[in-house]
């Protein structure tokens, strides 16, 4: 691009000022104004035109600015990242005040600030019952001592320090104590009723029956009762010493005047460890058997005086009084034998049962495996345990004892230790299946 310099120069206008001595030239200054090409051509000499040829201008772009440059073209910027921009909302989340909760009543702070965690002194809003003078509460943690400590290395330690070091209890006695504890389960709003049932004679039903009662009451202090409710003759009551020739047909047809327990007492028999047993009918001239009414009678005074109520049923699953035993039973204690066809009739006794709407019954049943039948050596004994815990909640076996294989009076306090230790094995299992409370 070249040719005479016209377009971008200013004219330049010389002033003089005068002064007192002559003129001076003034100051020197660029106008705004651009002068047209053509006049500065015009006014100048031809001696003073330049020409200059400039380069055509080329514009490069820098490498360090070669990646940030701008195209020409608009580009969309989810073309590029290959998704949909979308813009970001923003929540205000308002502040909430912090919630008042109301002051609690005078019984809800009773039961939040309970005798345990009450300060020394402080006073119930409600009247205390007697059940809250505890020994916890009224002795001196400092002054008590705790109790004399069981086992052999146990007790040499203790008196040999006199009494300053008590190690506790040994294993076996802490198992033995939380046995009992669990039969000697609290039961509270009115009477349990445990038959023990089998379609099967002869594989210790009743011998069970009495095991278990036994158990029961020596270690509960409330009062158990076994009744035998077999409407044939039942052998009950020759399993303990008789004390009466009463039989459940005389407590019905004395009911009306049955009014206390001494009343009651008077008509059964008690064992060594406070059992009583009530016989069924021993009469075979007698042409009414026992019933389902007359169970009713015997179970509606039972329940007066006694916490739990052990059944002996006989082997007529559809019997009317089997009926009316079934209809009271909290849990039910099914016996087998070891055989192949006495453990066959007592699995067919739990199906009878659900059968019959009596499934809770069975889940909560517990089964005693009576080892000491015959044929027991022959079979599978785990096997036969393994069938019965697919259907029942428990499972215990009862070994042979030559005082139980006599069939005559059992002595509790005489039994073998693995026959004691199962029969109170079975009255906790029993005891664990019992609900602590229900409505009268």
């Amino acid at each position: 691009m070249g040719g005479p310099i016209r377009k971008g120069l200013f004219a330049v206008a010389t002033k003089t000022r005068k002064t007192g001595d002559g003129a001076e030239p003034a100051d020197r200054h660029v106008t705004g104004d651009l002068v047209s090409g053509d006049r500065v051509s015009g006014e100048l000499p031809t001696s003073l035109t330049i020409d200059v040829t400039l380069p055509e201008e080329i514009h490069s772009t820098p490498d360090e600015e070669r990646a940030v440059s701008i195209d020409d073209e608009t580009l969309r910027a989810g073309s590029i990242l290959g998704r949909q921009i979308s813009t970001t909302s923003i929540n205000l989340i308002p502040v909430m005040p912090d919630p008042v909760e109301p002051a609690p009543s005078d019984r809800e702070a009773d039961e939040k600030h309970s005798r345990r965690n009450r300060l020394r002194g402080d006073v119930s809003s409600t009247p205390e019952s007697a059940a809250m003078l505890t020994a916890d509460r009224l002795l001196e943690q400092h002054g008590r001592k705790r109790p004399r400590p069981e086992g052999l290395w146990q007790e040499l330690v203790y008196s040999s320090t006199f009494h300053l070091i008590n190690l506790g209890d040994s294993k076996r006695v802490k198992a033995r104590k939380e046995l009992d504890a669990r039969i000697s389960k609290r039961l509270d709003g009115g009477t349990r009723f445990v038959p023990v049932l089998t379609r099967k004679g002869g594989v210790g039903k009743t011998t069970i029956t009495t095991l278990l009662g036994m158990a029961m009451s020596d270690v509960r202090e409330d009062r158990v009762i076994a009744i035998d409710a077999n409407p044939d003759r039942g052998t009950l009551a020759e399993r303990v010493s008789k004390q009466t020739r009463s039989t459940v047909r005389d407590v019905v047809t004395k009911a009306a005047s049955i009014t206390t327990f001494s009343d009651f007492a008077n008509l059964v028999s008690r064992d060594e460890t406070r059992l009583d047993i009530l016989a069924s009918d021993t009469d075979p001239l007698l042409s009414d058997a026992f019933d389902e009414d007359d169970y009713n009678v015997v179970a509606d005074l039972a329940a007066r005086f006694y916490s739990i109520v052990l059944t002996d049923c006989g082997t007529g699953i559809v019997h009317s009084v089997m009926r009316a035993t079934l209809q009271r039973a909290d849990s039910v204690v099914i016996v087998s034998g070891g055989s192949v066809d006495e453990a066959r009739l007592a699995s067919e006794t739990l199906t009878w049962l659900e059968a019959n709407g009596y499934g809770a019954l069975v889940r909560n049943a517990v089964v005693a495996l009576n080892t000491a039948t015959q044929g027991t050596n022959l079979v599978k004994i785990d096997e036969i345990e393994a069938h019965f815990r697919s259907r029942v909640r428990e499972i215990i076996r009862i070994p042979y004892d030559p005082l139980l294989a006599a069939g005559s009076v059992i002595d509790y306090s005489r039994l073998q230790p693995l026959t004691r230790a199962s029969a109170r094995e079975l009255a906790a299992l029993v005891a664990d299946g019992l609900p602590s409370t229900r409505d009268e």
